[in-house]
């Protein structure tokens, strides 16, 4: 089995459908589930030439969950499944 990091794209102010939809998503995959994750907040960039203050809009990252599977295929199927704001992207945390 595979871990792979969801990233959650786009922010919209919350309202109970989207909260609703969200947790029903995380009861339709609870057995891929390594870490359900957290919603961010706003962010900040630092690079060698400073700190920026990131936007919280339909381009933010704005969560994470990291879940069990047995492909990259498989993974974008599930992620496929989810309440999309803006986009979900999806990486493979490969083993140190």
């Amino acid at each position: 089995m595979k871990k792979f990091i969801f990233l959650a794209v786009g922010y919209e102010t919350p309202t109970q459908e989207i909260m609703d939809s969200w947790m029903k998503w995380f009861g339709e995959i609870q057995e891929h589930i390594v870490d359900i994750g957290n919603p961010f907040s706003p962010g900040k960039e630092i690079t060698a030439s400073g700190v920026k203050e990131l936007p919280h809009d339909k381009a933010a990252i704005t969560g994470y969950t990291i879940i069990n599977a047995e492909s990259m295929d498989e993974a974008v199927k599930i992620a496929k499944t989810c309440p999309i704001i803006t986009g979900m992207r999806v990486y493979e945390a490969m083993s140190m």
